[in-house]
């Protein structure tokens, strides 16, 4: 597990997990921008500019050593009223470590200003300093933050500091008892957004 003193490996992947602000600004560029990567949503330049209206340099990219899982439970389909709980259609997409697996992703830059607002919209996700491709295989000059799966335990006990009042202002209120789940199906409505 990685400490809580700065970014450190978590495996032996090319990948570095962010713990607190401190990770988030040791990524930022000389002209105060961080590299944030898009997997779902974010893939188009459309939706991203509806969640970071200043975005900049809007690219696809490649991201090996992942891919994409419907396996978290998302508490927003229950607040716009979209999410299916008879169904279990309540997933948005995150992605996991998995060696030998290749993404299309999106790599955008937002202001140092905008990284609360960022990771307040990613609440419950593992962030991770990751460094994408070109789609010619270069890889990129500056690492960017990834939205990845996370546990449980750990976002109860990291995010929510161990808060049961925290956790269910996020997700207790919608009978959401388990987050990261393997028996979710995407949310219908939310696929037609990526």
């Amino acid at each position: 597990m990685a400490s809580s003193d700065g970014p450190s490996s978590l495996s032996t992947s090319n990948w570095t997990q962010l713990n607190n602000d401190s990770d988030f600004f040791s990524l930022l560029s000389p002209d105060g921008h961080i590299s944030i990567c898009g997997f779902g949503s974010l893939l188009s330049e459309r939706s991203a500019k509806s969640t970071f209206p200043d975005l900049i340099n809007f690219r696809i990219a490649k991201l090996n050593g992942f891919r994409r899982v419907f396996a978290h439970s998302a508490p927003i389909f229950f607040e716009r009223g979209i999410a299916n709980a008879e169904t279990g259609e309540i997933s948005s997409l995150s992605v996991e470590p998995c060696e030998g697996e290749t993404l299309i992703i999106t790599v955008f830059e937002i202001k140092q200003s905008g990284i609360p607002s960022f990771i307040e919209r990613e609440h419950e996700f593992r962030f991770l300093a990751v460094l994408p491709e070109t789609l010619e295989g270069f890889p990129f000059d500056n690492p960017a933050v990834l939205c990845g799966r996370y546990s449980d335990e750990e976002y109860f006990q990291d995010r929510c500091k161990g808060s049961k009042e925290i956790y269910f202002e996020r997700y207790g209120r919608y009978n959401i008892h388990k987050i990261w789940r393997d028996d979710i199906l995407p949310c219908r409505i939310y696929l037609r957004h990526w």
